[in-house]
């Protein structure tokens, strides 16, 4: 088992924790602390002490998917939303809320996307934003929506495909919105800059070759 993941039983329910998700955006500790117990040795979730719709709103405040919880049985609770959504955020990080995969391995449906370039758990987020000051519009310019057949942003899984030293792949429906939901596009794949230098920020600009920028990933087949 991953030693950055806690996995905590309940009769009702199962919760996990990975570590190396988490944005610390202290929802849990501070909505629930007697689930989520903060500054303690030991033992520092309790699933018992909340129902299982409980523990559900407690993942679904937790904007990372740090926090996960499934049934007795081994499946989860949380379901996808109706339509998928890559939400950018001022001078931080991108939230994905969609059923999605990264490099192939099932995610759940939130994550926080790195767009800064200095986290140490690309393409996580982990806080690096703040240490460097990161300054990017959480209201970016709309730009013209390249596939108009794309009539909304469900019904499908969002593929998560870090690029070698490059941006963010993104297959899938999905529809980037601004901080304040202003949709800026919606399409079936988006490349999303994850280097902090490009200037179209949400999306890549090739700025990451100029840079040198360097990051794990998979490299895509020339078309």
């Amino acid at each position: 088992m991953d030693n950055n993941k806690e996995v905590v039983k309940s009769d009702n329910a199962t919760v996990t924790f990975d570590s190396n998700r988490c944005i610390h955006s202290r929802n849990c500790v501070l909505g629930r602390p007697d689930v989520f117990v903060p500054n303690v040795d030991g033992e520092w979730i309790h699933p018992e002490n909340a129902s299982p719709d409980e523990l559900l709103e407690i993942a679904h405040n937790c904007p990372s998917g740090a926090i996960q919880v499934y049934h007795p049985d081994g499946t989860p609770m949380e379901t996808a939303p109706k339509v998928n959504t890559i939400r950018v955020t001022e001078n931080g990080p991108s939230y994905i809320h969609a059923k999605h995969s990264v490099q192939g391995e099932d995610n759940g449906t939130r994550m926080v996307l790195c767009r800064c370039g200095h986290s140490k758990q690309k393409p996580y987020c982990d806080g690096s934003h703040k240490e460097v000051n990161f300054e990017a519009t959480g209201e970016p310019a709309s730009v013209e929506i390249k596939l108009p057949e794309v009539k909304d942003a469900s019904g499908s899984e969002l593929r998560i495909e870090p690029m070698k030293n490059g941006p963010n792949f993104i297959y899938g429906n999905v529809e980037v919105v601004t901080g304040t939901g202003r949709t800026i596009t919606r399409d079936t794949e988006v490349h999303l800059c994850r280097c902090g230098h490009s200037a179209h920020k949400p999306f890549c600009d090739s700025t990451h070759v100029k840079v040198g920028f360097e990051a794990d990933g998979f490299v895509p087949e020339k078309k």
